[in-house]
C-alpha cells in the first residue's frame, strides 16, 4: 500500500528535491521488504528446501532488474520530455497483485510460535504441508511439527529472556551477528556494484550507448541463469564451499578486468564487457544467492529477524559508500579508472576470502537446534561439517510434550523427512 501511493510522488515530480523526498520514503518499505522475505523464507519450509526458497530471493533481484534493463532499453532514444516518467509508472503493475498474494499467505508457524499464538501456528503448518505425508489425517504431523517448534523456541527463551537489538551484539549471539553481517557486506563490496553500474561502466569502456544497455540485458539474463544453476550446485557443495569458491574466482576475474583496464585497442572494450559478463555468471552462481541462504541460518530463532536487519544495514550502509565512489571511479571527469577499477574491488575480494575461510562456518544439512548447540559451544568455523551434535535429551521432550506427543513425533518423522520443525531422529 505504501509502494502505491508513494509512486505517486517519483512519478509526478517537478524538480529533483521532490524526486530525491520519494525516492527516500519508498526506500523504507524497500527495506521491509529486503529483509523480511529472507527470514519468512528460512521459517516456512522444510530444511531440504531451504537453500532454494532463501537463494530464491535473488532470482527475484535479478528478474526485476532484468526487466528494468529492458525498459530502460526501450526508451534509450526517446525525445519525449517525460519519458522518464514512464519506467516509474510501469511500477504501479507490481504492488496490487503482489499484495494480494501476500495476503493469502500463511503466517511464519515460528512468529507465531514466539508470539504464543499456537492456533495461528497450528494453522499455519498445515497449510504448508503437502497432503502426501503417509499420514491419514496432517494433523499429526502438524502437532509434532508445533511441539518441536516449542522445543526450539523454549531453549532459546531460557538462554535469552528477554529480546531487543542489544541481545545481538551480547555474547553468546555477537559471533553469529558478526558472521551474518560480514556475509552481507562480502556480497557487497567484491564487485557486485560494478553490476548495478554496468551500463555506464560498458559506455567508459568503449561500447556505445545502445550496445551498452543490450549487455546489461545479457548480463542480467546470465545472472539468472547463474542463480538457477545455484540450486543444482548446492545438491553437491556446501553453503561454505559455494561461498568461498565464488570469492576465488571473482578476485581473478576482477584482477583480469583490471589488467584489460591498462590495455588500449579496439577489441579491448569487448573483452572487458565479457569478462563482467563471466563475473556476473559466476556472482548469481555463487555468492550472490547463497548469501541470503547463509544470513537466514546464521541466526538463532528467537533473533532471526533483529540479527538480518542489522546484517543488511550493514551491507545498506557499504552501499551508500560504494553507491558514492563507484561513479567517481567511472567517470572520465572524476578519477577515471574505468575497468582499472577490477584492482580495487579485487583486493575487497582477496580480503573477504580470507576472512571466509577462517570464520564463516559450514550450515548446509544443519537443523537449527544444531547450530545454535553448535555455536553455544563455540565449535571453530572449519569443525562445522564434522562436528557430531545432540540437541534435546529425552526428559527434556517428555518433560515437554509428554508420551503421546513423542509417539506421533516419531510417527512424524517416518512420515516426512526434513519437515519444517526438523524433527530429529533421535526421538
Amino acid at each position: 500500500m505504501l509502494v502505491t501511493g508513494l509512486i505517486f510522488i517519483v512519478f509526478f515530480a517537478v524538480d529533483l528535491p521532490m524526486l530525491l523526498t520519494g525516492e527516500i520514503l519508498l526506500g523504507i518499505p524497500w527495506g521491509a521488504f529486503q529483509t523480511l522475505t529472507v527470514t519468512y523464507a528460512a521459517e516456512v519450509c522444510p530444511l531440504t528446501l531451504r537453500v532454494y526458497l532463501t537463494t530464491y530471493v535473488n532470482v527475484c533481484w535479478v528478474i526485476g532488474q532484468l526487466i528494468s534493463s529492458c525498459i530502460l532499453r526501450g526508451f534509450v532514444n526517446s525525445t519525449d520530455k517525460n519519458a522518464y516518467r514512464i519506467p516509474f509508472g510501469i511500477q504501479w503493475v507490481w504492488p496490487i497483485p503482489l499484495a494480494i498474494g501476500i495476503y493469502l499467505a500463511p503466517e511464519s508457524p515460528w512468529w507465531s510460535v514466539k508470539s504464543g499464538k499456537n492456533d495461528l501456528a497450528k494453522r499455519s503448518i498445515k497449510r504448508l504441508l503437502s497432503a502426501h505425508t503417509g499420514l491419514p489425517d496432517t494433523t499429526v504431523l502438524a502437532n509434532a511439527m508445533f511441539d518441536k517448534m516449542q522445543l526450539v523456541v523454549k531453549e532459546e527463551e531460557a538462554l535469552n529472556a528477554g529480546v531487543s537489538y542489544m541481545d545481538c551484539l551480547r555474547k553468546g549471539s555477537i559471533r553469529r551477528t558478526r558472521i551474518a553481517a560480514l556475509t552481507w557486506l562480502a556480497q557487497n563490496l567484491t564487485g557486485s556494484s560494478l553490476m548495478g553500474y554496468s551500463t555506464y561502466f560498458y559506455t567508459q569502456a568503449g561500447l556505445d550507448t545502445s550496445m551498452s544497455f543490450t549487455f546489461s540485458i545479457i548480463q542480467y539474463v546470465l545472472g539468472l541463469i547463474g542463480t538457477i544453476g545455484s540450486w543444482f550446485l548446492s545438491q553437491k557443495l556446501g553453503r561454505f564451499s559455494i561461498f568461498f569458491g565464488g570469492l576465488c574466482t571473482q578476485t581473478i576475474l576482477m584482477i583480469v578486468v583490471g589488467i584489460l583496464g591498462c590495455l588500449k585497442g579496439s577489441g579491448v572494450s569487448w573483452a572487458i564487457g565479457s569478462m563482467l559478463l563471466v563475473f556476473t555468471f559466476v556472482y548469481d552462481l555463487t555468492v550472490g544467492p547463497i548469501t541470503y541462504c547463509l544470513v537466514s541460518e546464521l541466526p538463532s530463532v528467537k533473533l532471526r529477524t533483529k540479527t538480518v536487519i542489522i546484517s543488511r544495514n550493514v551491507y545498506n550502509l557499504a552501499g551508500i559508500i560504494t553507491s558514492i565512489i563507484t561513479p567517481y571511479m567511472l567517470n572520465p571527469t572524476a578519477w577515471n579508472w574505468r575497468a582499472k577499477t577490477g584492482f580495487f574491488w579485487s583486493g575487497f575480494c582477496i580480503a573477504a576470502t580470507i576472512w571466509a575461510f577462517f570464520d564463516l562456518p559450514e550450515t548446509k544439512g544443519r537443523t537449527f537446534a544444531e547450530l545454535d548447540k553448535l555455536f553455544e559451544d563455540g565449535v571453530p568455523a572449519r569443525k562445522f561439517k564434522t562436528t557430531q551434535v545432540e540437541t534435546f535429551n529425552s526428559q527434556d521432550i517428555i518433560n515437554k510434550v509428554g508420551r503421546d506427543g513423542i509417539k506421533s513425533m516419531v510417527m512424524a518423522n517416518k512420515a516426512v523427512n526434513d519437515s519444517p520443525a526438523e524433527i530429529p531422529e533421535k526421538v
